[in-house]
């Protein structure tokens, strides 16, 4: 079974939050100038998941602005009181997302990029008319067609993305996968890089710790990259 593109790869770096984002940086760097992309097309949402403000404030303080997060409430336990002190933070919603979250999900992130089903495209319309707050949206698509996983099956994108863009108006402005995990991600890689293309959509979100460098070499604008930036996941607090 192939673990090249979890989010826990082996060989994690030792080292502070600072030199592991440094050395992250560095392979980013490397993984653009070996696919002839520029230096700032890649970026890195760093998955502060599961670990402390601690980590990242520390983060913060090497100029580190792009922040995943799997939960609505973790993230908003956290980063209120950081955004005070960095406007410039920009939060990513990377988990799915529960229709009755969506109210402070919509407050709190800046990106969505788990937008899977027509109920929650709905209830995201529903709560960017009421507030006046349009955070970005990406479409999850299940590349590997998994019955457990969330996303739309890629035969099922088109008629979505048009729901998305037409009846609910949602501002829709690239794809999120997660590919299999026995499966090497490469191909999944290059389905949702060309799905976005056909789509006329600009941002593609694929990569973790294991595997970014491979979706950079595919097209990916973002790279969600946790435990190579943070060390190992604490274990999460029941609840």
């Amino acid at each position: 079974m192939s673990a090249s593109h979890t989010d826990t790869p082996p060989g994690t770096p030792d080292g502070t939050v600072t030199t592991r984002l440094e050395t992250v940086r560095r392979s980013i760097q490397d993984a653009c100038a070996a696919g002839g992309r520029a230096p700032g097309a890649v970026t890195l949402v760093a998955v502060s998941k599961t670990h402390p403000v601690e980590a990242v404030e520390e983060a913060l303080a090497a100029g580190q602005r792009v922040f995943g997060e799997n939960r609505v409430q973790e993230a908003k336990a956290k980063f209120p009181a950081l955004r005070e002190r960095f406007p410039d933070l920009e939060l990513h919603l990377i988990g799915p997302l529960q229709t009755n979250k969506v109210k402070d999900a919509v407050a709190l992130f800046d990106v969505i990029q788990t937008v899977d089903r027509p109920k929650l495209a709905e209830a995201l319309a529903e709560e960017m008319a009421r507030s006046g707050r349009r955070p970005r949206c990406l479409i999850e698509v299940n590349t590997g067609e998994e019955p457990q996983k969330a996303g739309i099956p890629p035969a099922e994108l088109d008629a979505f993305l048009a729901a998305c863009r037409g009846t609910w108006n949602l501002p829709v402005t690239g794809l999120m996968c997660i590919p299999p995990v026995d499966e090497e991600p490469a191909m999944h890689f290059a389905l949702l890089a060309d799905m976005a293309r056909r789509a006329g959509l600009p941002e593609v979100s694929m990569g973790m710790s294991g595997d970014y460098e491979t979706a950079i070499r595919f097209g990916a604008t973002h790279v969600r990259v946790g435990t190579a930036i943070f060390g190992a996941r604490p274990t999460p607090a029941a609840g």
